[in-house]
């Protein structure tokens, strides 16, 4: 293969291909589910609760591949393990499809979630690798954008499957998701390589040296801490942002009297503007600071979920789509960067694995407990609100991050 098209360092196909991963793994077999649930729900016959524990079962499948990623990834690098989780997520999709009841779906859906942790933990990585400290915020940024254009697919293409099908249209998107997938991971294994030497090239970005007397990262003390901290906000992002994310398009339809094809595109400009909020916020957090960076997308998320909670109206929800989708997935791209600026490439996976741990164990509870929360009271504002008061907490717990030490191996 060309090692380069034209003047353009692989490491950006690298990221295309991250886009793509992201796009299929998390994207399409994660998020789409806010758009099929409410159709699923009715086709399967199961209560709110139930498909909150199917969603977690998604989550406690990526868990599970969140603990086993490190030591699969050292051993057979990046690229096997990307495909590995891909070729999982496959076949679970299609036989979601096809599956009726309880506990089907949510078996199938647990092994959706393992796959998309054992193709999202190593292309995130990837960017420890590809990428110097001063890139890693931006290609985090534009591979997690992959997310915010399947959201934009989703909530286009489900509303029309679901007119076109019927009761089954719900059968035909996740058929759809499956066919995607497949094809998603044919190039995946075809073009991802895992180290820029394997080409002949230097990471993107100007190498930065070490102040003097600086120990490397494996010698520095205190790095346990400081990941339990990393972990922590990481925790809050997966407690909360998931609770919004799997039942805002219920939420419309039952508490504003949205249509499904109207909450479906409300749905999509979540989409739309989270396509840049990793780039955005990635890319300034390579300015002002991996710790400035997170207590601000924290603080727009607060005040999403707030204005979800709290209701003030058809404009308020706009706004807080609007902001919701702004700064989703900045903490990700903020995070991956952040691993490799604080714990060094050579740890990277390890590190981004550990806070990851948290993430999953975060959104492996909110949307149980919001499921829970939407049965008792009959609505999920409360879960909403409970949501603003954690990211709240985040925000100020964000700002006593150190600065990290200049790059090192």
């Amino acid at each position: 293969m060309v090692t380069r098209l034209r003047s353009i360092h692989y490491g950006w196909m690298i990221v295309a291909i991250g886009f793509l991963i992201i796009f299929a793994c998390i994207g399409l077999g994660r998020y789409a589910y806010t758009m099929l649930l409410p159709s699923m729900q009715a086709g399967l016959g199961l209560s709110d609760d139930r498909m909150g524990f199917i969603g977690t079962g998604n989550f406690c499948g990526y868990l599970l591949a969140v603990i086993l990623a490190p030591p699969l990834i050292r051993r057979h690098h990046p690229r096997t393990v990307i495909f590995g989780g891909l070729a999982l997520i496959t076949p679970a999709l299609f036989g979601i499809s096809a599956s009726h009841g309880f506990f089907l779906p949510l078996s199938l859906y647990f092994l959706v979630g393992m796959g998309t942790g054992f193709a999202n933990i190593p292309t995130m990585v990837l960017i420890s690798h590809w990428f110097r400290s001063e890139q890693r915020g931006k290609a985090a940024g534009l591979i997690i954008a992959g997310n915010g254009a399947a959201i934009m697919l989703a909530g286009v293409l489900i509303p029309v499957l679901n007119r076109s099908f019927g009761t089954s249209g719900w059968r035909a998107g996740w058929l759809l998701l499956a066919v995607t997938s497949l094809l998603v991971t044919i190039l995946a294994a075809w073009l991802i390589r895992n180290h820029p030497a394997e080409v002949g090239l230097e990471p993107v970005g100007r190498p930065l040296p070490l102040p003097a007397n600086q120990p490397l990262h494996h010698e520095r003390k205190g790095d346990g801490a400081l990941m339990v901290r990393l972990g922590l906000l990481y925790l809050a992002f997966g407690a909360t942002f998931m609770i919004y994310g799997t039942f805002i398009v219920t939420s419309m339809v039952r508490d504003y009297g949205f249509s499904e094809a109207k909450a479906g595109l409300y749905w999509s400009w979540t989409g739309f503007f989270s396509l840049f909020s990793g780039v955005v916020f990635g890319t300034l957090s390579d300015r002002i600071g991996r710790s400035y960076g997170l207590a601000l997308v924290f603080a727009i998320q607060t005040a999403a979920y707030l204005l979800a909670g709290l209701k003030p109206g058809t404009s308020g929800l706009m706004v807080s789509i609007v902001l919701y989708g702004s700064a989703v997935f900045a903490i990700p791209a903020i995070m991956a960067a952040a691993v490799g600026d604080y714990l060094g490439v050579s740890r990277a996976a390890g590190a981004f694995a550990t806070v990851t741990i948290f993430f999953a164990a975060g959104q492996t509870v909110g949307p149980a407990l919001a499921g829970i929360i939407g049965k008792t009271y009959g609505g999920f504002s409360n879960a909403y609100l409970l949501a603003g008061l954690i990211t709240s907490s985040a925000a100020l717990f964000a700002l006593s991050l150190p600065k990290p030490c200049s790059e090192a191996p």
